[in-house]
Parts: structure tokens; sequence; C-alpha cells
């Protein structure tokens, strides 16, 4: 996939441009019907399937105070739209000039003479340009005159609820990493490199954890512990997951922490991902190490039940 972060230019460098227009973070159930139809539309009328949204968030511009926590680093956000069949993927830098452009004008000078686009797709609840005046009624009252093709998709349902990402990002900071999971079609997860923590898993405990840090506006589960699954250099393997402070500890820096079972070697500045796949408690401070030991040794066998009842 081919990631820009300027549209000069590039519709002499990628024929017959269709564009999805949106901010796709999550990149959950909704945002891949999106990725979906406009993969097929590029397909029919041998266009290039592309992704057109901002960098950074528009809120971290307009009101920084109300943008709300990513639920996907840049480069996670990256490798997901590609596996859906995107070949062109812009990230425009979003800046108050372009905060202040018109609708009809972005239309006509960015999707129409810069891209030159022959498809834009765009959710049903889409808008943009000036205070958002723009919306998919008027690229459909617009298609015509500028010869582009416009498909709106319509939400998206998942037991009786729109799919958002707000909705997801609800559910997500209340642990509930299973409802989440239905809307994005997948469990959330965190990934990176693993740092050097505490050394207190395997040297106190008794159970040795590779730690990531949690960056400063990603969005991870609540705290508390997960059963989750950890890929490390394209294997997967069965882990139980800390996210938290480690009050036992008196710690005040929040960060995730996952033991990898059956899993013996060194894991200092790989990078791995680790996928919750269900909240088996709450954060606790325990009165002593050793409480801690006893209810982690309970949480492990927790985490191997809930596998083999799920037929893992």
């Amino acid at each position: 996939m081919f990631i820009y972060s300027r549209w000069h230019g590039l519709k002499e460098k990628h024929m017959n441009l269709v564009v999805g227009l949106g901010n796709f973070d999550g990149v959950h159930l909704g945002h891949q019907k999106l990725i979906y139809e406009l993969v097929a539309l590029a397909k029919r009328i041998d266009g290039t399937p592309a992704v057109f949204t901002f960098n950074p968030h528009p809120l971290a511009v307009l009101c920084p105070g109300d943008c709300p926590p990513q639920l996907l680093s840049q480069e996670s956000k990256q490798n997901l739209i590609e596996k859906l069949g995107v070949e062109v993927l812009l990230q425009a830098p979003f800046d108050l000039e372009l905060a202040s452009m018109a609708p009809d004008q972005f239309i006509e000078t960015v999707l129409c003479k810069e891209l030159g686009v022959c498809g834009v797709v765009v959710g049903y609840n889409y808008t943009f340009g000036h205070r958002g005046h723009g919306n998919p009624a008027l690229l459909e009252k617009l298609s015509s005159r500028y010869g582009f093709q416009i498909r709106v998709i319509p939400p998206v349902m998942v037991e009786g609820q729109v799919v958002s990402s707000t909705l997801v990002r609800s559910l997500i900071a209340e642990g509930d990493v299973i409802g989440a999971a239905k809307l994005l079609g997948r469990y959330p997860f965190a990934e990176g490199p693993v740092v050097e923590g505490d050394r207190r898993g395997g040297g106190i405990l008794g159970f040795p954890t590779a730690n990531l840090e949690i960056g400063m506006n990603t969005l991870v589960p609540a705290n508390g512990v997960y059963s989750a699954r950890v890929f490390i250099n394209g294997d997967v393997y069965q882990g139980v997951a800390n996210v938290g402070i480690k009050p036992t500890f008196h710690g005040k820096k929040r960060n995730i922490e996952v033991h990898v079972l059956d899993f013996c070697r060194d894991l200092y500045g790989k990078w791995i991902k680790i996928s919750f796949t269900r909240r088996l408690r709450g954060e606790k401070r325990f009165a002593s190490p050793s409480e801690l030991v006893e209810q982690i040794k309970r949480d492990i066998i927790e985490a191997r039940e809930q596998r083999s009842n799920a037929g893992e």
C-alpha cells in the first residue's frame, strides 16, 4: 500500500482513484463495510481503491479538550486498512486552513482537481468542510456535475445497536472486550516493543511478564486482569494480561504487562501484540506479594479453562 501525507500529484501517480472518506478510528465493522464497497467499486470501474483520512484527528485541532482517545495507533490503522484491499492511503495533515474550506470547495478543489476521483464512498453520517456543513447529500448533488460515482453506506447494526467508534470506546473503557469485539470484528489489542519493567514478575512473584508502555492518547481496556492472546514473531500464545498501576506495589504509572503461558524466552525489545479476549477481574491491591501470587495462579487456571471451554 502506498501511503501519502499530501494529495498534490496523486492523480498522476494513481489513475481513477476511488476514495473512501472518514476517520476510520478502530477500523470497526462499519468501516470495514465501507472499505469492502470501496474496493468492489474500484474493481468494477478499473479504479484504484484509496482511503482519505486526516492526521491528527480534526478535533485535536478544533477542540483539543474534546478529542477522544484513539482506538488504534497510526501504524495499526494502516495495517488493518491495507489488509482490506486498499492500495493508496492519504493521511492528510489537518489544520485550521483546511478546516475553513467550504464543503463545495473541498469537493471541487481537493477531490476533483487534485485527486481526479472517479468514485467517492462515505458513511451515512459523514460530515466535512467548514463547520461540518458538507454531508453525503451534497456529494450526491455534485457528483453528476463533476462526473464521479458516489456510494453512501448505511449504518451497520450489531444486536440492535449502530456500530460506531464512540460505542466501541465506551465498551473498551468499561473493560467489556467481548462486547467491543462484536463491533470490531476482532478483539481489542495493544501492540508495541517490550520495555523493561520493575523485574518483579519473574524475580519476586515467579511469573515473568512482558511490559508495554501505553501511549498518552491510545485507549486500552479498563484496569484489570484479562485473558489474552499474545502474538510473537508470527506465533500465537495464551497469556494473562494486567492493565493498571500495580497497586500492591504502590505503582502510579499505568501500563500493560502480560505473562505469556508456556513461554520462557527473552522478549526485551521484541514487538508483540496483545489481544484482550475476556476480563477476568478488576485490578486489586493485595496485602502481600504472596497473596498476589495465589491470585495470579487462580487467574491462570481460569484463563486456561476459558480457552478450553471455547474449544481453542
